[in-house]
């Protein structure tokens, strides 16, 4: 088991549909930005813009390395439909040696 803390996380994000989060998915991918996207319907409740949503989502887990995080920002947010889009980076604190090397070779 790898236990360096903080050079690997799960980066997410939400898109409104499941065709624009597989396109994203596909294109995080493409870019080497991450090395596995998984995406889930799921079904978010919160407050924008003073109303209460109630809204179904598909939720995007992006596996990747800390170091990209900043470029995969950016490129989440030159293709997301949301004007304030969820993007939080979630360490990784242990792991696999195996899967986070595979991880490293898919993001290089």
């Amino acid at each position: 088991m790898n236990t360096e803390a903080s050079t690997h996380c799960v980066v997410q994000t939400a898109l409104p549909s499941e065709a624009q989060a597989a396109e994203l998915a596909r294109a995080i991918v493409q870019a080497r930005l991450g090395a596995c996207v998984q995406v889930q319907a799921i079904r978010s409740f919160y407050v924008w813009q003073e109303r209460a949503q109630d809204e179904a989502e598909w939720l995007l887990a992006i596996k990747t390395r800390c170091a990209l995080y900043a470029a995969l920002e950016t490129f989440i947010r030159e293709r997301h439909p949301y004007e304030t889009p969820e993007i939080v980076q979630l360490p990784i604190t242990a792991g696999s040696a195996t899967y986070l090397a595979w991880v490293d070779a898919n993001t290089a």
